[in-house]
């Protein structure tokens, strides 16, 4: 079993599998923004990005020059098999628990929403 993840790896690691396995930051912070409503830093994102390769659950790779960035170079994120088991296994643990308790959950915040 993979070392577990925390919330924002697993929300990291899924903005990356969202855009086909490989992803900048800039790419994975509009991501996620537009999922799940969530603006990240920039130093939060590299800094969990950072973790997770030395993990060894992503790759970072960096990237060729780009005119449009006045030559500066981007980093680009890769989502390793190691990463995918861990965020597989993150999946599955919080499914297993959320199984048929979401429609209890539903009516006690339909029930706080009416108090």
């Amino acid at each position: 079993m993979s070392s577990p993840l925390g919330d924002l790896e697993q929300i990291l690691l899924f903005a990356i599998l969202r855009s086909g396995g490989v992803a900048s930051g800039s790419a994975i912070r509009e991501e996620i923004k537009v999922r799940t409503g969530r603006s990240i830093s920039p130093g939060a994102v590299y800094t969990a990005m950072s973790r997770l390769e030395e993990r060894g659950f992503v790759t970072g790779e960096i990237g060729g020059p780009a005119p449009a960035r006045g030559g500066r170079r981007k980093k680009f994120y890769r989502l390793d098999g190691k990463g995918a088991e861990a965020l597989e296994s993150a999946y599955d643990q919080l499914a297993s628990m959320a199984h048929g308790v979401v429609p209890d959950l539903r009516r006690m915040t339909q029930r706080e929403g009416a108090g």
